[in-house]
């Protein structure tokens, strides 16, 4: 089964017209970072889904782990190779297809989003992700991901405030943006206070206004089970 996207945005012209195939699951944090990003550059692709719940999982499949060893979603084919990791497909995409940038050119900016997109990727997402909270358990899942978040966010509500204008990092829409809504999402999964955190939730709430982010979210893909904003 595949979907091919079309994007609304303003698309671009693909080098000899192959487009790219995007292996993902609808509510994983990592693959909606690049459906953001592709989104944002107008890039039109084929959604392969990836059920990471279904029989057991089904990035285990001998299939998929060739494309990725580690079994894990995103996969993007593109350009004649096979990139994995939400963080360098988007690095990828970024310097390949250079309209609406991602990372600023002034090192001082750049180095604050990836600050920012580094701790919610690499410190505050991990510790809730799909096979953690499977080892974790049932019972003691939802615990485990509102306190991480919680302890994460407080954090980084911090940090923001030395950042932040109207989005992440100054008034652009950079990485850090890329990573922080689909956490926020995450965070009222799992019924997080978020009125504790009022800088990230405005931060949310103008990105969630843009098309790229609406198209993007979880619901509105193909394998969703209930279609339509949630």
């Amino acid at each position: 089964m595949f979907t091919f996207l079309k994007n609304r945005c303003a698309r671009i012209i693909l080098k000899n017209e192959i487009y790219p195939i995007l292996y993902s699951y609808f509510r994983s944090s990592c693959s909606w970072r690049v459906r953001i990003a592709l989104a944002l550059k107008g890039i039109e692709y084929e959604y392969r889904p990836v059920n990471l719940i279904k029989a057991g999982g089904e990035q285990h499949l001998e299939d998929f782990r060739k494309l990725n060893p580690l079994e894990k979603v995103p996969a993007l084919v593109i350009n004649g190779h096979t990139l994995t990791q939400s963080l360098a497909i988007i690095n990828y995409l970024d310097e390949e297809y250079p309209q609406n940038k991602l990372l600023p050119v002034d090192p001082l900016m750049k180095a604050q989003v990836n600050i920012v997109a580094d701790t919610i990727a690499c410190d505050i997402q991990p510790i809730q992700n799909l096979v953690v909270l499977q080892y974790v358990g049932d019972e003691k899942k939802a615990e485990w991901g509102k306190y991480w978040i919680t302890k994460g966010f407080t954090g980084l509500e911090k940090l923001l405030l030395t950042t932040a204008g109207k989005y992440c990092v100054g008034d652009s829409v950079t990485l850090a943006d890329l990573c922080l809504v689909p956490q926020v999402y995450n965070a009222n999964r799992f019924k997080v206070d978020m009125t504790q955190f009022p800088l990230i939730s405005r931060i949310n709430h103008a990105l969630c206004q843009l098309e790229a982010f609406q198209i993007s979210h979880p619901a509105n893909q193909p394998d969703s089970p209930q279609p339509g904003p949630e």
